[in-house]
């Protein structure tokens, strides 16, 4: 190049060149060295230099939107139910999120908000007539979802109440037993309960419940116990199962709060679904009317029915569970900088929020299929115990990736993260443990049943 050639470049260079910049840089760093070593970059080298230096300067690209649903399941919804699915986010997101973490760590149940979960008009969702809507058993799902994905106490509560204290009656119950009770429950003017665990009866609830129920005349007297049963301490009525003297067949009781010989104490010092009300129900020589008993719970048979049922919901509770814990660690991953910037950008942290949602996304699918067989009326217990297994087990998981992704601030439940890794604890372990709905499948699967 020759001399006339590079004073018109350095001229041009003069000319673009921003002084006041170049003035401001050069209190910063040495120039004469920083040129030095740019002229000796390669073009690959100064290329990446550029495009990080663009990327520090000038406005910043929006994130993503935080969406835990990364193949759009809910846009296969009817715009009616998807309606109903986002009336329920917007009810978790406003009325409960502000207080999950108040209620949780005093171990008290926000009862006010039992009127305003009433006016979402969701309980009984599927059950047809009797005030319900008759709606599907995927929008059923999704609306364990989106209540577990804010707070997995209240998705208990409602599950309980709507799930296995209304399905009881709507599946085991008289026509008039439904007629009467179905329509208030709907409404949410009284709350459900479900009495079926003991203090030394849980997996073997099939074949060993000790809680028994003697006719005399047009009374039953049932005597027993029953243990971690939600929302028991202020529900107006719980559906007791209790062994027949008589045939020794599982029978199903209507029982009120009131009733003489019932007596429900709350269960101190949980660790996991605080908010949710457990209790110990002692009944002594509890005396129930025969128009209270539910007329057609003959055999544990038919309490099978309402837990096949009720398990599915908790294979989405687990989902919903999964889903809130990832989507809180995505959003605080895109939020906290450490070496000057968010740690979204580090490779471990991709590779980890990567992970938990290809469980997350494998446990939606899941649920989403089991839903549909349960609404084609092919539901099977093994189809329920996979999903309950397989979901609650990708929970598990996913909470323990997020908390390790939360660092320290993953214990402080300002940050909800340490709640959603409590009470994924609970989920894992009710509607049947790992082992048994294990059992349940490999049953199914070899013909061969390993239960002692």
């Amino acid at each position: 190049m020759g001399f006339l050639e590079s004073f018109s470049d350095i001229r041009t260079l003069l000319k673009n060149i921003d002084l006041d910049a170049l003035g401001k840089l050069s209190k910063k760093v040495d120039l004469n060295r920083m040129m030095g070593v740019v002229s000796k970059m390669s073009e690959e080298d100064l290329g990446k230099m550029l495009k990080f230096m663009e990327a520090g300067s000038g406005k910043k690209k929006a994130p993503p939107v935080v969406n835990g649903d990364f193949y759009e399941l809910s846009a296969t919804l009817t715009g009616e139910d998807r309606e109903i699915q986002l009336k329920v986010r917007d009810f978790m997101e406003t009325e409960i999120r502000p207080i999950a973490n108040e209620y949780w760590n005093k171990a008290h149940f926000p009862m006010h908000i039992i009127p305003l979960m009433a006016k979402l008009n969701i309980s009984g969702l599927t059950y047809k007539g009797y005030g319900c809507a008759g709606k599907s058993a995927l929008l059923e799902g999704f609306v364990a979802m989106e209540m577990a994905r804010v707070d997995s106490s209240i998705s208990t509560f409602f599950g309980v109440h709507s799930g296995l204290a209304m399905g009881s009656i709507y599946l085991c119950g008289s026509e008039e037993q439904k007629q009467y009770w179905l329509p208030i429950m709907q409404r949410m003017e009284i709350i459900g309960a479900f009495g079926l665990t003991e203090p030394e009866v849980g997996s073997g609830v099939a074949g060993g419940l000790t809680t028994t129920c003697e006719r005399i005349g047009d009374e039953w007297v049932i005597n027993g116990q029953k243990k971690w049963i939600g929302n028991a301490t202020f529900s107006d009525i719980t559906i007791i199962w209790a062994r027949d003297m008589a045939d020794n067949q599982v029978k199903g009781f209507i029982v009120k709060k009131e009733n003489p010989g019932f007596v429900a104490e709350k269960m101190q010092d949980k660790m996991a679904l605080r908010t949710v009300q457990n209790a110990l129900i002692t009944l002594t020589d509890c005396k129930v009317p025969e128009t209270d008993r539910l007329q057609n719970a003959n055999s544990f048979k038919d309490t099978a029915n309402v837990l096949r049922m009720t398990r599915a919901g908790v294979a989405w509770q687990a989902v919903g569970c999964g889903r809130g814990a990832y989507e809180l660690a995505l959003k605080y991953t895109l939020e906290r900088k450490q070496f000057g910037r968010p740690i979204a950008g580090f490779q471990l942290v991709q590779d980890l929020l990567v992970t938990m949602l290809g469980d997350l996304t494998a446990m939606q699918t899941l649920v989403y299929r089991l839903s549909q067989l349960q609404d084609s009326g092919v539901l099977t217990d093994e189809h329920a115990s996979l999903a309950k297994v397989f979901s609650t087990l990708r929970m598990r998981s996913i909470v323990d990736h997020a908390r390790e992704l939360f660092g320290g601030n993953g214990i402080l439940l300002e940050y909800d993260i340490a709640r959603f890794v409590a009470d994924a604890e609970a989920i894992y372990s009710y509607e049947g443990t790992k082992e048994i709905n294990s059992l349940i499948v490999g049953r199914a699967i070899t013909g061969e049943s390993a239960f002692v």
